[in-house]
């Protein structure tokens, strides 16, 4: 295993090193140029989230499939990935996470975009649709698609479960003493009751679940913020510093180098909100929205929620923690850096950061369940979906009583992997992107029914 998990770092090193990060970032301002800015329209986008188009044909509602998006998304890539970020990276990394935040919001708003403008429907009337199907359909490149849903099922497995499982049966027995074959049990058992009634249950739950859960961590940033409100200052001049100037061993914070900053502040800031993952587009495929714009204009506003205000407070807590109590986060790196800094709040702090992981994890669980399942079914048909929902609950129930470290590492890997075929439909379909939001934006068509006809397949 070790020698296993020493290939999968020397992976990651090729997978997550400049060519990648090039890639990744570029992307986000290629297609931010491409679409004017089209992080202006966020405010417009945030409305759009809350309202209902029954006209429509989809799965879910608009909400919903932006609900279930933010499940997948805001997990520990917010709470243990950012912590893992400012361990590696310094200070630094949070400022290139936000950057990938505020950048990626185009690059979410375009693979919607696609999903919806590829996507299919099946004989039943189901809604399929997501980076597979924009390869297929609108590159003509199957093979892709295949390698992009191989890349997804098997990353489901990773970074949607054993990682996202074991986090939380690790806190709940640090915090309550909990044995994590119980926690672990308690976890399966609550995945299979959801995700055995498909995309419709799994929203209809993280619809209630998502804003609630999101509130009550934010509130608990917002306490130790005010804390530390001496520090947060400092904090916020440091990240800045930091991010484009080597960061020498001192003060709670270990030395990181521009290079370092960078590529952990990139990595986790696509581990937190998946933009140019490919993922959220699987199921934003499924919403019932008039036109391709709409959905892509409603899904951006998942990275905006999840780095742009849940990741970049996240950092800034830490960055606060270290300066305020070196003595108590020194050494400390991931979920512990994080309970240290929320331990900070008498009482209540550890409560809200277990409550929060606990929430965070089982919907990020429910999300990915969708994801992958959607890849499985690409590849093999139906007939794939029953198995590929039993591994999933036995997994989730294993990842909670077995040690993990190589599966971060793996997740990143994976992560990588989907990111690519992604990417490549991304830049090569961008006049299609930039000619949709052209008819429905710009020319301000966004109530306007498509025309564009709903390929039905069978499954």
């Amino acid at each position: 295993m070790e020698t296993f998990h020493n290939i999968i770092i020397w992976a990651n090193g090729y997978l997550w090193g400049p060519p990648m990060l090039v890639l990744l970032f570029g992307t986000h301002l290629f297609l931010t140029y491409r679409t004017r800015f089209i992080q202006k329209y966020i405010f417009k986008a945030i409305k759009l989230s809350v309202t209902k188009d029954s006209k429509a044909e989809g799965d879910v509602s608009q909400f919903g499939a932006l609900a279930t998006a933010l499940a997948a998304t805001i997990g520990t890539g917010n709470i243990v990935g950012v912590a893992t970020a400012v361990a590696l990276g310094g200070p630094g990394a949070v400022l290139w996470c936000w950057l990938t935040g505020v950048f990626g919001i185009a690059t979410k708003y375009s693979e919607a975009l696609l999903a919806v403008k590829y996507r299919v429907k099946t004989s039943d009337g189901t809604m399929l649709g997501g980076p597979m199907y924009a390869l297929e359909n609108g590159l003509g490149q199957k093979w892709l698609a295949v390698l992009f849903s191989i890349f997804t099922a098997i990353a489901a497995f990773g970074i949607g479960n054993a990682v996202q499982a074991n986090s939380v049966s690790s806190m709940v027995y640090e915090t309550f003493n909990i044995s994590p074959y119980i926690s672990g049990a308690i976890m399966a058992i609550l995945t299979g009751v959801v995700i055995i009634g498909g995309v419709k249950s799994i929203a209809r739950v993280c619809e209630k679940l998502v804003p609630f859960m999101a509130i009550v961590y934010v509130l608990g940033c917002i306490v130790i913020l005010v804390i530390n409100s001496a520090y947060v200052g400092p904090a916020i001049a440091l990240i800045f510093k930091s991010a484009f100037t080597p960061q020498a061993a001192g003060g709670g914070f270990a030395g990181a180098s521009i290079m370092m900053a960078a590529r952990y502040g990139i990595s986790r800031g696509l581990f937190s909100n998946e933009s140019g993952l490919g993922s959220a587009p699987i199921v934003a495929a499924a919403a019932q929205t008039r036109n391709p714009v709409r959905q892509a204009l409603v899904s951006a506003t998942g990275t905006f929620w999840d780095t742009v205000v849940v990741c970049a407070m996240t950092g800034i807590v830490l960055v606060s923690s270290i300066m305020s109590s070196p003595a108590i986060t020194d050494g400390l790196q991931g979920a512990a850096l994080t309970k240290a800094a929320f331990g900070l709040i008498p009482v209540v702090g550890p409560l809200v950061l277990t409550f929060g992981l606990l929430t965070f994890v089982f919907s990020t669980i429910l999300g990915w369940s969708y994801y992958g399942e959607r890849a499985i079914e690409y590849l093999f048909g139906k007939v794939a979906i029953m198995p590929y929902r039993i591994a999933w609950v036995v997994v989730v129930f294993l990842g909670s009583i077995m040690a993990l470290p190589v599966v971060w590492d793996m997740a990143d890997a994976m992560n990588a992997l989907m990111a690519l075929p992604n990417l490549i439909a991304l830049i090569l379909l961008s006049g299609v992107i930039v000619a949709e939001t052209k008819k429905y934006l710009w020319e301000d068509n966004l109530d306007e029914i498509s025309t564009d006809p709903i390929r039905v397949i069978e499954k």
